[in-house]
């Protein structure tokens, strides 16, 4: 159950991010944002004696992976046309691009540590 809330809250965290940076989101992106802050709270787990710079470099890592992911398959095979970073600098096939990632640099300071703090209260820890 622990998990599907953290889910649910990182779907919610997401969607409403897109909402307020772009005035609109997509489905797809609700589930991007739930596998990313689970993946925030495992991070924090594994790597609890790492500095939070380093974390965050790595959840942008992994943020970044997963727009990968769901670009290919949402803009390039689904033709959904969620979003494209064509226009922007040091882009991949307009799916990611660097200025982004780094967004999610600064924003993995903050969510990270929020993701462990939450399983951990999920998990009574």
């Amino acid at each position: 159950m622990a998990k599907i809330i953290m889910f649910l809250i990182g779907s919610f965290g997401y969607g409403l991010i897109e909402i307020l940076w772009r005035g609109r989101t997509h489905f797809s992106m609700l589930l991007a944002g739930g596998i990313c802050f689970c993946g925030f709270a495992y991070l924090a787990e594994k790597l609890r004696h790492v500095g939070i710079f380093l974390k965050a470099i790595i959840g942008s890592g992994f943020v970044t992976f997963i727009e990968l992911i769901f670009g290919i398959f949402f803009n390039i095979i689904l033709k959904q046309n969620v979003w494209n970073y064509s226009a922007r600098p040091f882009n991949f096939k307009g799916q990611i691009c660097l200025l982004y990632s780094l967004y999610w640099a600064v924003l993995s300071i903050f969510f990270i540590p929020l993701a462990q703090k939450v399983n951990n209260r999920l998990q009574n820890k």
